[in-house]
């Protein structure tokens, strides 16, 4: 008899048991158990949802861009300063050349001091209506350490939050009439959170 079990799959904590069974009467037989738990067990082990203060660094002028950087922090009030200072390093190396290929120049980087790792979202308008964004993350104890993230991820709860507001405010300030666009009241427009 063979036998393999505790397969998860892909974070949804679904964990299938297969028996497999041989038997010797003239032929092949396959005999298919499977026991399914539901991802519902998963969601008990997540800590629960706390705010945590966000709120506007500074506005950054980099390349020709400029980027509202925004701080979130689990621990402290405010990211650390090894954590910004390498935010704006792998913003300068991420943004393209400041209003070409679409971009308008204006953006926000969301800094993410929090708790299994560090974060950094960089996001910028493109073509009007169009956000984009790369996400990177580090170990906490080396916050410096920024790497690519290449899964697909947008964004944790907190720094979504971020991400709801400046929709807004570039819907606001911008998109409502285009013809009139305020860039400068966009970049103004800034909140501290309680995300």
């Amino acid at each position: 008899m063979n036998s393999f079990a505790g397969s998860w799959l892909s974070g949804l904590g679904t964990c299938v048991t297969h028996r497999y069974q041989d038997l010797r009467d003239g032929g092949a037989r396959l005999d298919v158990k499977r026991v399914i738990i539901l991802g519902v067990s998963n969601l008990a082990a997540i800590a629960p949802y706390r705010p945590r203060p966000g709120r506007l660094l500074r506005i950054e002028r980099m390349d020709g861009w400029r980027i509202k950087m925004y701080g979130i922090a689990a621990a402290a009030g405010q990211p650390r300063t090894q954590l910004t200072d390498a935010a704006h390093k792998v913003a300068v190396a991420t943004l393209p050349v400041a209003n070409a290929d679409g971009n308008h120049g204006v953006g926000f980087v969301v800094v993410h001091d929090a708790r299994p790792a560090c974060f950094v979202l960089v996001n910028w308008w493109v073509h009007g209506y169009d956000l984009y964004q790369r996400y990177f993350r580090s170990p906490l104890d080396r916050p410096e350490q920024l790497l690519a993230i290449t899964t697909p991820a947008v964004g944790c709860v907190w720094e979504l939050a971020v991400t709801g507001h400046e929709r807004h405010a570039w819907v606001r300030h911008v998109l409502t009439s285009p013809a009139a666009a305020d860039l400068e009241a966009y970049l103004a427009d800034a909140a501290d959170f309680g995300l």
